[in-house]
């Protein structure tokens, strides 16, 4: 079901507001052009045909930015396919490891350094523990996930992570974690570690921008790596991935409301298990809590680690596959991805784009055109 209201709606009717606003950068600005344009007439339309049958479909033309709420539907679910390919028959366990508030004024400044270290210490936290005999002595992967945001769109940095009940040992064996499948590491232990390591980065990354009252402060707090129940089969991590990996600060389905210059969304207060709640806020504000969870140019916000890596899980797979008996997988399959060469009509796979629009938008016998130009393809 379509939306009622969208991001899109929002950045357009204040548009004028934030370009004045001198506190959004280039990158932020160009992000924020690009959502509140996605699949309207300004970024103009084409027309697809079917060689087959001839149905004709118009669409307006995606920004395909990973920011907007309209453009993830579709890279998600081919992301999740590949990755189903991929998944070892083994336990997954999910952990996720969170920044303090004290930090929240550092990543708004220098959010690629804090977020890059954030991916390195949780690493650094996993893989020392997985080497330790005490716990696993193995190598071990990680597939983690960035998300800044909490329900009401503050800055809430935390890494989710997928990682596998186990590990490769020295002599290339299948090593299974000594928790039983309650648990993979100590939450607590992990906790203090992931403190350490991530203030040491910090000061070695972002020397002399921290006082000695500012590290003291961090080291006072108590870090947050909790870690959840594993994961019930390999289509559950599946199912789990398609809600998290391609998720972003607000979906246009939670926007309830745009009135007098305030918008009306839904959140869930985890504070009071979960109860579904609406806030306002000025239109502004709004806007300004979504371009703080715009992530810089080119940072990669889902990275895998260990046996998990490009370059090693083929050979990882090729090992566990032959030492482990597959998984029973007792859920539904996933939905099929949509198909934009699949015709709605005759469900070939022989749509074609024979049209392509500026955003003027098409002639009025756009129609007769399209169908010339189908003919010549027949």
């Amino acid at each position: 079901m379509q939306p009622q209201y969208e991001v899109s709606g929002v950045l357009n009717a204040h548009w004028t507001e934030v370009q004045q606003n001198r506190k959004y950068n280039t990158w932020q600005l160009r992000t924020l052009h690009a959502v509140r344009r996605c699949r309207s007439a300004a970024l103009g339309a084409h027309v697809d045909g079917c060689t087959s049958c001839g149905h004709l479909r118009i669409s307006y033309n995606s920004c395909r930015n990973r920011h907007c709420p309209k453009c993830q539907g579709a890279q998600r679910e081919q992301w999740i396919q590949a990755r189903q390919a991929e998944l070892l028959p083994v336990p997954y366990f999910h952990i996720v490891f969170t920044l303090p508030g004290t930090l929240n004024a550092l990543c708004v400044h220098k959010d690629k350094e804090v977020y890059n270290i954030l991916f390195q210490s949780a690493w650094h936290v996993l893989n020392t523990f997985g080497h330790d005999h005490k716990w696993l002595g193995a190598q071990t992967g990680m597939i983690s996930i960035l998300h800044t945001w909490g329900q009401t769109m503050t800055l809430h940095p935390h890494l989710h992570c997928i990682v596998p009940g186990g590990g490769i040992n020295k002599q290339g064996k299948w090593k299974t974690a000594k928790s039983d499948g309650k648990y993979l590491f100590n939450v607590r232990a992990m906790s203090k570690v992931f403190r350490g390591k991530f203030i040491a980065l910090l000061k070695e990354k972002l020397p002399g921008q921290m006082s000695v009252d500012f590290i003291n402060d961090l080291y006072k707090k108590d870090w947050v790596v909790y870690a959840k129940r594993p994961f019930g089969g390999p289509q559950s991590v599946i199912e789990y991935l398609g809600r998290y990996t391609h998720k972003i600060a607000i979906s246009n389905h939670r926007i309830k409301n745009m009135e007098d210059g305030k918008v009306t969304f839904s959140y869930k207060d985890y504070k009071q298990a979960a109860v579904k709640k609406e806030m306002t806020l000025e239109a502004t504000e709004f806007i300004r809590r979504f371009a703080m969870h715009i992530l810089p140019k080119g940072f990669v916000r889902i990275r895998h680690y260990g046996m998990l890596s490009s370059t090693c899980k083929a050979a990882c797979a090729v090992v566990i596959k032959e030492q482990l008996p597959p998984m029973q997988n007792h859920t539904k399959p996933d939905k099929k991805i949509y198909n934009p060469l699949q015709c709605p009509c005759c469900k070939k796979e022989t749509m074609q784009t024979i049209l392509r629009f500026h955003r003027r938008g098409p002639p009025a016998d756009w129609e007769d055109i399209a169908k010339k130009l189908l003919e010549c393809l027949v």
